[in-house]
């Protein structure tokens, strides 16, 4: 059961990871972890992104400057979410980010 489990959550972490690519944004994890962290353009801070996405795609991600000055240009995407919120969420952002 724990193993359907995990399966579940980095399938979601995957659709979260190629939403992102496919719009253009260097990516890391969500191969062997449920989040994702997403490299932001040179210059862009993670709270104007974090911004950017509430706003445009009404979507919620995780600014990485919370994680300490290394995590500032990167926002974390969580994958523990139900499947269809993270359909729903990959569709807003591929959308809107485009």
């Amino acid at each position: 059961e724990i193993n359907e489990l995990i399966d579940y959550y980095l399938e979601n972490a995957k659709m979260l990871k190629d939403a992102m690519e496919e719009i253009g944004f260097k990516v890391f994890g969500g191969d062997n972890a449920p989040y994702v962290f997403v490299q932001l353009p040179e210059g862009k801070s993670s709270w104007d992104m974090f911004s950017e996405m509430l706003d445009k795609a009404q979507v919620v991600t995780i600014p990485g400057a919370g994680f300490g000055p290394g995590g500032e240009g990167y926002l974390r995407l969580s994958a523990f979410a139900p499947r269809d919120s993270v359909i729903e969420a990959c569709d807003r952002l591929k959308k809107a980010m485009v």
